[in-house]
């Protein structure tokens, strides 16, 4: 397997432009949020929107649900688990999807900037579950 083609930030930006407001807002709230969180955090678009990764892909923003933007968290192609209690969550924000994803979502704006500070907690602790890449 090869490596990691760079990712280009400006992709990332350049999507993130042509949102429409208020969402547009949001998005850049929350991936300013998630690359915060830890320094090895990378990001590309993957799956038509804002994803990131560490090892493998992480964490991907969903922006055309019947809530207006949230964020999916989950551990790579890799079939793995996470216990539900090793991820502090006291403001419950996760709603867990299954044995290996979790959600957050963004009802309203301005939602992103109040719940910043606990969306940064949760990522730091679910990169550590992520499982690395593998050499290639």
């Amino acid at each position: 397997m090869g490596t990691r083609k760079s990712p280009s930030a400006g992709s990332v930006a350049d999507y993130i432009a042509g949102l429409s407001p208020p969402l547009r807002g949001d998005v850049e709230a929350l991936r300013c949020a998630i690359l915060a969180a830890a320094d090895d955090i990378g990001e590309e678009i993957k799956w038509n929107a804002p994803s990131f990764y560490t090892g493998e892909h992480f964490a991907t923003m969903r922006l055309n649900g019947k809530v207006p933007l949230q964020l999916i968290l989950h551990l790579g192609a890799k079939k793995s688990s996470i216990a539900r209690d090793s991820i502090e969550d006291p403001q419950r924000l996760l709603q867990w999807l299954g044995p290996d994803r979790a959600c957050i979502s963004f009802r309203s704006p301005g939602a992103v900037a109040e719940q910043a500070a606990p969306v940064q907690h949760i990522v730091r602790q679910w990169v550590h579950h992520v499982p690395a890449r593998a050499a290639g």
